[in-house]
């Protein structure tokens, strides 16, 4: 089953339909890049998929164990290098409060971070630097 479509719109920019949900969502290619900067570039996505994807499995690690897991975000940092332009590494600070989480949750919590599909699917030349802070 197909996931999504994506159009190039001109001017660096794309627009993608997730086929299920019917969602949109524009890319504009980065102002160091030729770009406009009005929305997240590719690579902007690529990194936030990461931090998105990892708060995803830490609520689902918590969901089945039993335990709240629902004042939590990541602040993300892409860093990028050149020859070639490239991702070269995404930087993750994790942020969970609201409960007293024991130590044996916690480390269920990160354990299910730092291996979630997208941490799994990147390239090991892509340094992934990731934070908790309970």
């Amino acid at each position: 089953m197909k996931t999504s479509t994506i159009t190039y719109t001109g001017g660096l920019r794309t627009s993608a339909t997730h086929l299920a949900s019917g969602n949109t969502l524009i890319t504009d290619a980065p102002v160091d890049n030729n770009g406009k900067g009005e929305a997240f570039s590719p690579t902007d996505l690529l990194a936030t998929s990461l931090g998105s994807c990892m708060l995803t499995i830490m609520g689902i690690v918590a969901m089945k164990n039993k335990f709240p897991f629902e004042k939590a975000g990541a602040e993300i940092t892409k860093i990028m290098a050149d020859a070639p332009r490239r991702v070269a590494e995404v930087i993750v600070e994790i942020s969970v409060s609201g409960h007293q989480y024991t130590e044996q949750q916690q480390q269920m919590l990160k354990t299910a971070a730092l291996n979630c599909p997208v941490a799994k699917s990147l390239s090991a030349e892509i340094k992934q630097t990731v934070t908790f802070k309970f």
